[in-house]
């Protein structure tokens, strides 16, 4: 069985994560924001809302980057580092998946579970995808 091309892994990754970076928009209204940050301070209402903003626009542009410039991504020194340096935010993300969620949100609930471990298997794809593309990628 023939693996499927580290080019093709980051187009894949590059058309995941632009429906994600979209799916931002409505977090606010999924999680409740309006009620549930009433009683927190204007600076920390607005920080929330301004660091989701550019969450969502860092994730637009690497699934922007990974479907526009695959080939480059994997086949130069620089695209390679710039893989290294995606692969461990998504790896620290990985982790930041265990260490800052409590397993309360989560445990003994269908849905929620389902998406804790959908996004654990993404994270961690993600992950390798970009640590393979800085370590087996060809820049010769």
């Amino acid at each position: 069985m023939e693996l499927m091309p580290l080019e093709t892994h980051l187009k894949l990754i590059g058309a995941l994560l632009t429906p994600l970076a979209l799916l931002h928009a409505g977090f606010p209204r999924y999680f409740n924001w309006a009620t549930e940050f009433r009683a927190i301070s204007l600076i920390n209402r607005q920080m929330m809302y301004v660091h989701t903003l550019f969450i969502a626009l860092l994730v637009l542009l690497m699934g922007l980057l990974c479907l526009g410039y695959a080939p480059e991504l994997v086949h130069s020194r620089l695209g390679q580092v710039v893989c290294l340096g995606l692969g461990l935010f998504w790896l620290a993300r990985l982790v930041v998946q265990f260490v800052g969620y409590s397993a309360e949100l989560w445990r003994g609930k269908r849905f929620e579970t389902t998406v804790h471990v959908l996004f654990v298997l993404f994270w961690a794809y993600l992950s390798v995808v970009f640590l393979a593309v800085y370590w087996l990628g060809d820049s010769s």
